[in-house]
């Protein structure tokens, strides 16, 4: 649309680029959607963006779209359509749907998104939520766009704490048989591991309180047992939160079939491998990382590093375009150490994008809810979603930047009322359902062709309303571009809320033929673009509220 129109003009005064910026104005009076080109290409043209934005207004060629094409300020166009114009892309709304809703811009490229890789040591928290849900949307923004993604949940289960969650069942576990038996300092306390012991115990009894068990092939059953226990809990919580993976990757198998040792092989023909004080290092250095980084210790074993070198390294080899990573916040500084990886093994460092996740701030009426995960005093996920439910929760997850601070209120969110945004935005779907409901009982047809006369729909709600519905196009490229799904959850509110003020003021059912149906096919519209995304946020859409 707009952005075609302003790359065909940009062409005309030599200017080429595959990308332009358009936003829509926060006031009304500045027109219809706005670029800012002229002033990002004023440092590189060496003119003043005024000028710029003439010659880019002289060179557009759109005579039947535009009403006024404007420069403001210092070097914004702002662009206002012909009321014609905005009818007939809401007809191609209607008759092309996500063809028109979603732009191919991926054309098959493939993507890896990772996300969640929780250790499997307890129930998910809020924050694994958090970084669920983004994932999760992020994977269907990107599919959408036309890109091929693959999902992946890393498991760390070659690690010290998975060994600590079966010396904490054991330990509990001996509780349960009345023998004596200290538990571990570090040691996970929450009611799951308690229960995981309780489980042992109900079906073996003190068969392993008693003399003449190995004590290696004891421990190594209840770190295999708990292990396998919690990562079954956290797939079913993460399937009943609507999160499917296509591939969970094993970080033991990365040891177990070489692919560690043949990452670090590779590093060390390439010259970024070294032995010094008996331990073997990663020259991060020569990458801009501050340090160089210990992958083999003193002792012979592995660090944590070693085995994210490998599993990088194998998904760059797996033929990704791009890998996405979402990480805590509190991963920031690992950042760098991996772009030296990849930079490391010949790939270009920008294949890399990483998400942070902030935590999230659990609140019940306003008060903050403590937790304590090492303490076992913590609300998970399958908490909030039990009491709240899936969508709510999801789209909550949905409402800021990831990278920001999020506070998670379980009783506001549980209102019915245009405060809840989930509720407003679904509320606005089924109302129109409600709508459609009562034309058929009176044999209005609900099939619309592209003669349709939509000239009465000229209130100014009307036709915000159906600026707004045109307008997904560029707020879902940006959000792509982005890889921010919440860019959608905004949108979604910003039309429920436009919707419901032209539900009250103007009359669907009770106005003569044309306009009847003018209306009928402007709600059908709605309707298409909140299923779509909703579909994106992985959101439900109930026919009935």
């Amino acid at each position: 649309m707009i952005e075609d129109i302003l790359l065909k003009a940009l062409g005309k005064i030599g200017i080429e680029t595959d990308f332009v910026e358009v936003e829509i104005p926060r006031h009304e009076a500045l027109g219809d959607i706005s670029t800012p080109v002229a002033m990002l290409l004023s440092k590189k043209l060496r003119k003043s963006p005024a000028l710029i934005a003439e010659s880019i207004i002289a060179a557009i060629d759109a005579p039947d779209i535009f009403q006024t094409i404007e420069r403001a300020g210092a070097g914004f166009i702002n662009f206002r359509f012909k009321p014609s114009y905005l009818c007939d892309e809401l007809r191609k709304l209607y008759s092309r749907e996500s063809d028109y809703l979603r732009p191919n811009v991926g054309k098959g490229r493939k993507i890896q998104i990772e996300f969640v890789s929780a250790n499997p040591t307890g129930p998910l928290h809020l924050g694994h939520g958090r970084g669920a849900a983004l994932g999760a949307a992020v994977a269907n923004l990107l599919s959408a766009a036309g890109f091929s993604v693959t999902k992946e949940f890393y498991v760390n289960d070659a690690g010290r704490q998975v060994k600590l969650l079966g010396e904490s069942v054991f330990a509990r576990y001996k509780t349960i048989a009345n023998t004596p038996y200290d538990f571990p300092t570090d040691g996970y306390h929450g009611d799951y591991v308690e229960e995981l012991a309780k489980g042992i115990h109900a079906t073996y009894g003190d068969k392993f309180s008693l003399s003449g068990f190995d004590e290696v092939e004891v421990s190594q059953f209840f770190i295999a047992y708990s292990y396998t226990a919690m990562l079954s809990e956290i797939k079913k919580d993460l399937s009943d939160f609507g999160v499917e993976f296509d591939r969970w990757q094993s970080e033991k198998e990365l040891f177990t079939d070489g692919t560690v040792t043949k990452a670090i092989n590779a590093l060390r023909g390439n010259g970024f491998i070294y032995e010094q004080d008996s331990a073997v290092w990663f020259k991060a250095t020569a990458f801009g990382d501050e340090k160089d980084r210990v992958i083999i210790k003193t002792d012979g074993q592995y660090t944590y590093f070693a085995s994210d070198i490998a599993y990088h390294i194998l998904k760059l080899d797996r033929g990704f375009d791009e890998i996405i990573n979402i990480w805590g916040a509190d991963h920031h500084g690992y950042i760098p150490r991996i772009r030296a990886v990849i930079q490391a093994a010949g790939h270009d460092e920008n294949k890399l994008v990483v998400l942070l996740v902030q935590m999230v701030m659990l609140l019940r009426g306003g008060v903050p809810v403590q937790m304590s995960k090492r303490a076992g005093e913590f609300v998970t996920l399958r908490d909030v979603t039990n009491e709240v439910g899936r969508d709510i929760t999801r789209f909550i997850f949905l409402t800021r930047r990831p990278d920001s601070q999020l506070e998670f209120d379980m009783e506001a969110v549980k209102k019915e009322s245009p405060e809840n945004p989930v509720y407003y935005i679904q509320y606005a779907y089924a109302r129109i359902n409600s709508v459609f409901g009562k034309a058929q009982e009176r044999n209005i047809s609900l099939s619309f062709d592209d003669d349709i006369n939509l000239s009465g729909l000229d209130s100014p709600e009307e036709l915000q309303l159906i600026k707004k519905l045109i307008f997904y196009p560029t707020a879902f490229l940006t959000a792509v571009r982005t890889r921010e799904p919440h860019r959608i959850t905004f949108y979604l509110q910003e039309l429920a809320g436009q919707f419901h003020p032209f539900y009250y003021k103007h009359r669907i059912l009770d106005e003569a033929e044309p306009l009847t149906r003018a209306r009928l096919m402007l709600c059908a519209c709605v309707k298409i673009v909140i299923k779509e995304g909703l579909n994106i946020l992985g959101v439900s859409t109930p026919d009935k509220m």
